[in-house]
């Protein structure tokens, strides 16, 4: 019976065995299908995913290539080198231009009015504080400082121009005005130098020439009309506006061409806070002192009787000269000072040495010096001779106004392009004899009206056609003289001082203005425009002999 149970049973386990395995072999089947179902959907979703991510990076990568051809061409210099030379050349009209048509309106008087051309003594006395922006911080981080301490004091003044101490704040807003420009030319010039190689120094000199000319219509022409509707506040309001956009613009997109040694605030240690208080000092005294003589009467009295000899220099054209006689003297003396300052390391006193120590630098200032002389005794009567050719001042404002500076802008901008593509040795001579040129055609126009010249005022009219394109062409060659001269003065800088040297040699190329400029009156009395043009051209000869000695010109 057990055997029979135990037969029954190992049958039905026969018979269930392989219905069993069926049914194991359909759900392994099923589940199989299941595992390769989801493997594929699980594919398809990596598979998704990855063309998701890949699409993504993509999207990204054209955002990022985007956004990095946006900020170069935001970075680029077409773009900085204009901004940075209009933001240097519009606090400068509005000391040197906007400050005596500003006192005018709140009727000082016109000894006082005069004065304000000692507002242009820090640009004069820069170079003291200009070793400082050299060895401290970066000139990016100076250009952005000062250019912010700018808003802050144009604002300030337009607050003070509001209130009834509009006058005596006035003053003293335009000297800290003053003061902050002049190191933001510093800050600037130096800035250009660090961030351009040699060709790219040549090739914006243009650039640089035409955002200065525009600050200053900007400064004289737009900020003075704003006066005039808006009251002086809101015309001061809209220049400190302008020189906070172009803040906004410069501090996340200039180049950081520099890395930082020293920081700024390391000025304020050690010797570095004794030298540069006192120039600070210095410049705070001399700029005072000569404020305070807008009030003093006998002062002003004096200067007026010795007015031949008083007015033959301005404050800052003796300075200019004054800074030409240390140089030459030290010139002469340089070696044994050299000796000394190698023991005492004077980063100050190198910054002057190194300029001094470099080949041939006697030839570069005689140079410097004599190279604006045709210049200077042109312009200072050119002005004068065309009003007296019957030209109005309707008309003369057209010509020098518009016409001028356009070509004064285009012939900066040739300058440049050839210099770059044809080097400074080459194209130094051709621009320099241009620019003397004019000085003859201004001597054959004034032979061809004398008639006009010596006949009674306002009776007949030279051809405006013949005075506009002799006009134009003076202006013309000028910007192609311009720009020059501008990059030969920043061959003359050595690289771990470009902002003191600079400082330097701008300085030095006012003397010859001032030396033959001041001159040019008594010689256009006595001599006749005629004679005084031929005249002018042959003092131009020294400077352009010269050229085959100076130094810097295949640098």
């Amino acid at each position: 019976m057990v055997f029979e149970q135990r037969t029954l049973r190992g049958c039905e386990t026969a018979v269930a065995t392989p219905k069993l395995r069926g049914l194991r072999c359909r759900e392994i089947a099923a589940l199989t299908l299941a595992t390769s179902k989801l493997r594929g959907l699980r594919c398809g979703g990596i598979a998704a995913l990855t063309l998701a991510t890949s699409t993504i990076r993509g999207h990204l990568a054209g955002f990022m290539s985007h956004s990095t051809k946006k900020n170069n061409l935001l970075s680029s210099p077409y773009l900085w080198a204009g901004t940075t030379y209009f933001a240097e050349g519009f606090p400068y009209s509005l000391v040197r231009q906007i400050s005596s048509v500003y006192f005018k309106d709140l009727g000082a008087s016109l000894p006082a009015i005069g004065m304000t051309s000692l507002y242009g003594l820090p640009w004069t006395l820069k170079f003291l504080w200009a070793p400082y922006l050299d060895r401290y911080g970066t000139k990016r981080k100076w250009l952005l400082i000062v250019q912010a301490l700018l808003v802050v004091a144009v604002l300030a003044f337009a607050g003070i121009s509001a209130t009834s101490a509009a006058l005596a704040g006035g003053a003293l807003a335009f000297l800290l005005i003053a003061i902050l420009s002049a190191t933001h030319d510093i800050a600037i010039d130096g800035y250009y130098l660090e961030a351009l190689d040699r060709d790219g120094q040549a090739r914006f000199v243009g650039y640089r020439v035409m955002a200065y000319r525009l600050a200053m219509i900007t400064g004289a022409g737009g900020i003075v009309a704003l006066s005039h509707y808006w009251g002086w506040p809101w015309a001061m309001t809209a220049a400190a506006a302008i020189l906070a956009i172009l803040l906004a613009y410069h501090v996340p997109f200039l180049p950081r061409p520099e890395r930082e040694v020293r920081p700024i605030r390391a000025i304020l240690l050690g010797k570095g806070r004794r030298h540069a208080a006192l120039a600070l000092l210095a410049v705070l005294i001399v700029t005072l002192l000569a404020l305070a003589a807008m009030r003093w009467q006998p002062l002003r009295d004096n200067l007026a009787r010795l007015a031949p000899v008083a007015h033959v220099f301005s404050p800052a054209g003796w300075i200019s000269v004054g800074l030409l006689v240390i140089l030459l003297l030290l010139l002469a003396v340089r070696r044994p000072i050299q000796k000394r300052l190698m023991a005492s390391d004077s980063f100050y006193a190198n910054a002057f040495m190194s300029f001094l120590a470099q080949e041939r630098i006697g030839w570069a200032l005689a140079f410097i010096v004599l190279y604006r002389t045709g210049e200077s005794l042109l312009a200072a009567m050119s002005a004068p001779f065309l009003l007296d050719l019957g030209i109005n001042k309707a008309q003369y404002g057209l010509l020098s106004g518009t016409l001028g500076i356009l070509f004064s802008i285009l012939g900066a901008l040739a300058g440049g392009a050839f210099i770059a593509r044809h080097t400074l040795a080459k194209t130094i001579w051709p621009f320099t004899l241009a620019q003397n040129l004019t000085n003859l055609f201004y001597m054959a126009l004034a032979f061809s009206y004398q008639d006009i010249l010596a006949g009674p005022a306002a009776t007949r009219q030279a051809s405006l056609i013949v005075v506009a394109v002799v006009h134009c062409f003076e202006q013309f060659a000028g910007g192609l003289g311009t720009s020059v001269f501008s990059y030969y003065l920043m061959r003359c800088c050595r690289p771990e001082f470009k902002a003191s040297h600079f400082a330097i040699v701008s300085g030095i190329m006012t003397v010859g203005g001032t030396l033959f400029g001041v001159a040019s009156g008594f010689m256009a009395s006595s001599l006749g425009y005629g004679r005084f043009f031929g005249l002018s051209f042959l003092a131009s000869i020294p400077g352009m002999c010269l050229i085959p000695f100076v130094p810097f010109l295949r640098k």
